[in-house]
């Protein structure tokens, strides 16, 4: 079984007791959290689909922890105008791990 969730503007495609990073939840680590936005469920090949959202679905989830994604650089340049400039960025994270499927 699985189901299609959005969590906070990203969908994801999730199982029970899968592990995904979204972005920063929040929650304390080790809180659980709720998210009621399913938009999808495949229950053994029978198939909902909401409009937009599966009422009475739902997915809990527990916050194992935050943390921080790779650095990514952001390089800026006008060539022969002597104009450089270097940004760093790193994204916040929670770690989260799929307790239940509610559906």
């Amino acid at each position: 079984m699985y189901v299609v969730v959005d969590i906070q503007g990203q969908q994801f495609k999730v199982q029970e007791g899968q592990k995904l990073f979204v972005h920063r939840l929040k929650a304390n680590e080790g809180s659980e959290v709720e998210f009621e936005k399913v938009m999808l469920v495949d229950n053994d090949g029978k198939v909902t689909v909401g409009t937009p959202v599966v009422e009475g679905a739902k997915v809990v989830a527990e916050v194992l922890s935050h943390v921080k994604g790779d650095k990514v650089l952001v390089f800026k340049k006008k060539r022969r105008k002597g104009y450089q400039k270097l940004n760093g960025h790193r994204q916040q994270f929670s770690q989260i791990r799929v307790k239940e499927i509610i559906a």
